[in-house]
């Protein structure tokens, strides 16, 4: 029974979810009242890993903003994975917010997960690789409580688990 179990922390994202909820955005707003008439863009740039919004004003912005992280939550994606870059006038009066797609885990974050996971004094190790952290240890219960402890946290990126073994 030396047998080792493993998991991984990352921030990797379902890009067919991203691009299912902003195609859910796109069939709401089209559909609602107080976007007819008036001039909007929901734009992802998949190379860049941006995300462009475009209304004709700062409310009508605003509750861009609010469907497309209801139709995320929806989706089972985090709110996190939006990093707003800036909002600026844009062409034709219009008003134009540009979010970064956040997929990793900085690595001052990432040590902190490793350092947080220290802490627990549970007989698992972590590293960093790459883009993600491994945890291992023995004892699946183990395992078990430091994906219930880090989940507790409140992190920056957002934390996927995943390849449990």
């Amino acid at each position: 029974m030396a047998k080792e179990h493993s998991f991984d922390i990352s921030a990797k994202i379902d890009l067919q979810r991203l691009k299912n909820a902003l195609n859910l955005v796109e069939r709401e707003v089209s559909n609602r009242y107080d976007f007819k008439g008036t001039p909007y863009e929901v734009s992802f740039k998949e190379k860049e890993k941006a995300l462009i919004l475009v209304a004709s004003s700062d409310n009508k912005l605003d509750a861009l903003k609010d469907i497309l992280i209801a139709k995320l939550l929806k989706q089972g994606l985090s709110s996190k994975i939006l990093d707003e870059v800036k909002i600026e006038d844009a062409s034709g009066g219009t008003r134009k917010a540009t979010f970064k797609v956040v997929d990793y885990i900085e690595s001052k974050e990432a040590k902190k997960i490793v350092a947080e996971i220290k802490k627990l004094k549970l007989k698992v190790t972590a590293q960093i690789e790459g883009d993600s952290i491994r945890v291992k240890g023995k004892q699946i219960d183990d395992l078990q409580k430091v994906m219930k402890h880090i989940k507790s946290q409140e992190w920056e990126a957002p934390l996927v688990y995943e390849n449990m073994r």
